[in-house]
């Protein structure tokens, strides 16, 4: 069976990198090549098979079927333009294409939200990490209309620090992060926040959205608490959220509250959802649980890319 050969843009950083090691892996796609500020060579981990590595301006797009560009935002978006130029599916893990960007007909792949979007699509934008974590938790009252008109859906997620990325920083030195937990991107202005807002109003749900993420003294995982008020009591939230993601291969509808440890090194989303006691008016709180460089990033690129390809969507994912 031939492969499809892929490149990645990008290949060094944390998504990157854990992209490199999936496509490695892929029983369907070879990893020609991928990209940084130096030439050399990578090997993706569990492989003894060396990538070569090129500067972004040497790279040959013309020999990659897909591109993934891991670029840092707003330096992605030409180069998604470039190697549809030459031919190339893309998947955009950077913010440049999604909604709230400015971008238009392109394609957001929140797989589970816009699967039949995707099929033979030419350009996808990959979701941010949180809005994956916090939009999985909220899909079926987006889709069924079940939010209460102006209400507002209110979100504190908490990320590892590779969701920060790997340039160094002093926030994010070990003598800063262990033993301490805090908020950032306070006053509801961090990037992802027009991701979110966007998306929610695509599905025609007027509603204000606060979002606050913390910064975890851990390597990787988000787990996302969201409350939000609905417009009339469901009997048996559980049930409608099981019914809603039935069939879904990377969704997971659980009983207790999820944590990092049920979802790191997976390729999914781990919800649990009960009704709020003690409160005036039909409240639902959900908890998120996902990896941050799968789900949240590599992992759902190549959810994204098997769909557009008419691959098995499962293919060279760990679940």
């Amino acid at each position: 069976m031939n492969k499809i050969p892929v490149a990645v843009l990008g290949g060094t950083g944390y998504a990157g990198s854990t992209l490199c090691a999936l496509l490695d892996r892929h029983p369907r796609f070879d990893l020609r090549f991928a990209t940084a500020r130096t030439r050399g060579e990578l090997r993706p981990e569990g492989s003894t098979r060396a990538v070569p590595v090129l500067p972004l301006d040497d790279a040959p797009l013309d020999e990659a079927g897909v591109v993934f560009s891991a670029l840092p935002h707003g330096v992605s978006a030409p180069w998604v333009s470039r190697a549809r130029e030459a031919g190339a599916r893309v998947v955009d893990l950077s913010a440049d294409l999604r909604p709230g960007s400015g971008a238009r007909g392109v394609p957001y792949g929140l797989t589970e939200l816009a699967r039949e979007e995707l099929r033979d699509a030419t350009v996808v934008a990959n979701p941010g990490c949180y809005p994956t974590a916090v939009l999985l938790a909220i899909a079926p009252l987006l889709r069924r209309g079940l939010i209460a008109q102006g209400a507002t859906i209110a979100t504190t997620a908490a990320s590892g620090v590779t969701g920060a990325g790997a340039s160094p920083k002093r926030e994010l030195l070990f003598a800063e992060v262990s033993e301490n937990y805090r908020a950032y991107g306070v006053g509801n202005a961090h990037r992802h926040v027009a991701e979110l807002q966007a998306t929610v109003a695509r599905h025609g749900v007027d509603a204000d959205l606060i979002f606050t993420p913390h910064l975890l003294p851990v390597a990787r995982g988000i787990l996302a608490t969201v409350t939000v008020q609905i417009a009339e009591p469901i009997a048996d939230p559980s049930a409608l959220w099981r019914a809603d993601f039935a069939g879904e291969p990377f969704v997971e509808v659980v009983d207790a509250p999820p944590s990092l440890r049920d979802v790191v090194g997976r390729n999914v989303a781990r919800v649990h959802v009960t009704a709020a006691a003690n409160a005036r008016r039909p409240t639902l709180i959900v908890l998120s649980a996902i990896d941050n460089l799968l789900k949240g990033a590599g992992g759902q690129a190549v959810q994204n890319a098997n769909v557009m390809l008419g691959l098995d969507e499962c293919a060279g994912l760990p679940r």
